[in-house]
């Protein structure tokens, strides 16, 4: 029993309840609208309701990732994302791939703003891999990273004053083969004393650094004194002076054992002694060779 059959019943024709034939008259004509009243109300209520348009999913940067799954919402366009719409970066270096110079950087590596592994001192050889890492700028390196050394005696190339130098053949610090007596120029004292000048002291640096790279070479601190005073009061100097080297050698890394103070006082003169200039080069110390 529908909803228009229970509005027919009520409006059809008053006073007879339900009928079986239609009214006649102008009551029939009353019922008759009312039937077709109620008809219609019948089918609309019958009609189903049309659906809503389902609304589709927002996509700002439209990487392919609906804004409600996507952790980078701003991607640029065109580029590649993961399942998140994040850029890829394929080497987890921390550089996306379309920004990434060098997209297959070894895991743990550290990398510039291109994604290229560090070189510090630009050679060419990245940090990881370096040896020597500060090496100055425009310098040739080997596969390591450090300076190329083609004569193999410890004074890299740019610095070798003697670069064919025979394997070997103790070197001093320009890289050239040391004498079995070796004058160390610059290292003079004054006249009657036996403390070390400031400026002698870079020399004997270098002299150090020498003795250092050869473990093995034994030398002999030989102190001299000009002619001033007497022969046992030079010889006495020239063994004190003789002694504040090997002392310096001593405090600066070399071992005492392969080195020996021995004073000539007066006796191995290179100088005139008459001449103050003379006398300056005879107060000196030398070092000889023992191996």
């Amino acid at each position: 029993m529908t909803i228009g059959y229970e509005l027919y019943k009520t409006i059809g024709c008053p006073g007879r309840g339900l009928l079986e034939a239609p009214c006649v008259g102008p009551v029939e004509t009353k019922a008759a609208a009312a039937a077709t009243l109620a008809d219609k109300l019948d089918a609309k209520l019958a009609e189903k309701p049309a659906d809503k348009p389902a609304m589709k999913p927002t996509d700002s940067d439209g990487d392919g990732v609906v804004d409600a799954l996507d952790r980078c919402p701003a991607t640029p366009a065109g580029r590649k994302v993961n399942a998140e719409g994040c850029e890829l970066d394929s080497d987890g270096d921390g550089v996306v791939d379309a920004l990434d110079r060098c997209p297959a950087t070894p895991a743990g590596r550290k990398v510039n703003a291109e994604g290229c592994e560090l070189d510090g001192d630009g050679d060419g050889v990245v940090d990881a891999l370096d040896r020597c890492p500060a090496t100055p700028a425009g310098r040739t390196v080997n596969a390591e990273g450090c300076e190329l050394d083609g004569d193999a005696d410890g004074i890299v190339d740019a610095a070798d004053q003697c670069p064919g130098t025979l394997a070997g053949e103790p070197v001093d610090d320009k890289g050239c083969t040391l004498p079995k007596t070796l004058k160390l120029e610059g290292v003079n004292f004054d006249n009657d004393e036996d403390v070390l000048h400031p400026d002698s002291l870079a020399i004997l640096e270098g002299v150090a650094a020498t003795l250092k790279r050869y473990p093995g070479f034994k030398v002999e601190v030989a102190g001299h004194t000009d002619s001033h005073g007497s022969s046992a009061h030079n010889l006495d100097l020239s063994n004190r002076r003789a002694k504040a080297v090997m002392d310096y050698f001593i405090a600066h890394g070399i071992a005492a054992d392969r080195m020996s103070a021995k004073g000539y006082g007066e006796t191995q003169p290179i100088g005139n002694n008459y001449l103050e200039e003379g006398r300056v080069k005879n107060r000196r110390v030398e070092l000889r060779t023992l191996n």
